[in-house]
């Protein structure tokens, strides 16, 4: 049983919240970015995969956070539909034309996103 309390324990330690688990999925869409930006000569090839991994997590918030039973205030579930039109748009924008500094405001977007959620804003 000590053994049982004590797997408990460890994965109630390491176990996120919602808020904690949305922050760190943008963290990492934005780090996989900033490395492309950051080694655009290089890393030209991964642009597609990060573009693609950054495009879902946005479906992904866009779409719960404008659902009929979000919990989020009408303003707030617009903010995050107008949000996630730009970063579509400029997700698609960079696919047509690339350009590294297009990656920016995703970048900052997803870094200024997760923050609100840690409660750094």
């Amino acid at each position: 049983m000590s053994y049982a309390a004590n797997a408990y324990a460890r994965t109630s330690q390491v176990a996120l919240t919602p808020r904690e688990a949305e922050a760190a999925i943008l963290i990492k869409a934005a780090v996989s970015l900033q490395a492309v930006q950051d080694n655009w000569g290089a890393h030209q090839l991964t642009l597609d995969d990060a573009l693609g991994y950054n495009r879902k997590v946005w479906t992904l918030l866009a779409t719960s956070a404008t659902e009929a039973d979000s919990p989020l205030s009408q303003e707030l579930k617009v903010s995050m539909a107008q949000l996630g039109a730009f970063v579509f748009t400029r997700t698609l924008d960079t696919l047509v034309e690339p350009s590294a500094d297009k990656l920016t405001a995703l970048i900052e977007i997803n870094r200024n996103l997760a923050n609100g959620l840690r409660g750094n804003a």
